[in-house]
C-alpha cells in the first residue's frame, strides 16, 4: 500500500495574505477628486422669474473656441481677475459697476457690501484647462479683495484670521459666483 503524502496547509499563507491585503489598504493614499467649491443657489420653483439689476451682473463668457469675453469684450485670461475685481469693488462708485449697499458687519461696522454677481457661461466644448483657468482667475480676485479687507481691519491676511473674524470678512467680500450649465454658443462674439 502506498504511502500518503502529507499536504500543504495553506492556512497560514491565507492569513498572511489577508493581513497584508489589510496592511496596503490601511496605508495607501486613495485620491478623491473633490472638485471646485462653489456655493450652489438654493432651488426654486421653475415659474418664479427671478428680477435683478442688469448693473449687477458681469457676464464672462467662454466659447468653443476656448476665447474669454467679459461684458462681451475678448480679454486675455490674465485679465480677467481685475476685471472681476473691479467690478465688485467698485471703487470710483461707478454707475456702470455693482451697486454697493452699506451693512452692519460683526467686528467690522458699517461697510459697503458689494451686490456684484459674475455669471459664468461656458460652451460645452471650452476645454476643461480654460474652465479651471477662468474659475481660478475668478476666485483669485474674491480672495484678493478678501485680503484687502481682512488686512484693513485686522492686520492680517484673511486665511490667518481667526473663524469669526473670517466670516465676518465672507460678509464683507462674499462669493457671488454664478455658474450656468455649460450649453452651445458655437458663435463667436
Amino acid at each position: 500500500m502506498a504511502r500518503k503524502t502529507p499536504g500543504i496547509n495553506t492556512g497560514a499563507s491565507a492569513d498572511i495574505s489577508f493581513l497584508l491585503l489589510t496592511f496596503f489598504l490601511l496605508t495607501s493614499n486613495i485620491s478623491t477628486e473633490q472638485g471646485i467649491p462653489r456655493r450652489l443657489p438654493p432651488p426654486t420653483d421653475d415659474k418664479v422669474i427671478v428680477e435683478f439689476n442688469q448693473r449687477n451682473v458681469l457676464r464672462v463668457q467662454v466659447n468653443f473656441l476656448d476665447e474669454i469675453f467679459v461684458q462681451d469684450v475678448q480679454t486675455p485670461i490674465n485679465q480677467v481677475k481685475d476685471r472681476a475685481k473691479e467690478f465688485l469693488s467698485n471703487p470710483t462708485n461707478s454707475s456702470n459697476l455693482a451697486k454697493k449697499v452699506v451693512r452692519e458687519i460683526e467686528h467690522i461696522g458699517d461697510f459697503p457690501v458689494s451686490e456684484g454677481v459674475v455669471s459664468l457661461f461656458n460652451d460645452q466644448s471650452t476645454t476643461y484647462k480654460t474652465y479651471v483657468e477662468v474659475q481660478n482667475e475668478l476666485q483669485r480676485a474674491v480672495n484678493e479683495l478678501r485680503d484687502e479687507v481682512a488686512s484693513q481691519y485686522f492686520g492680517k491676511k484673511y486665511d490667518l484670521l481667526d473663524t469669526a473674524f473670517q466670516r465676518a470678512v465672507q460678509k464683507a467680500v462674499p462669493m457671488n459666483i454664478s455658474e450656468a450649465p455649460p450649453a452651445d454658443y458655437n458663435t463667436q462674439q
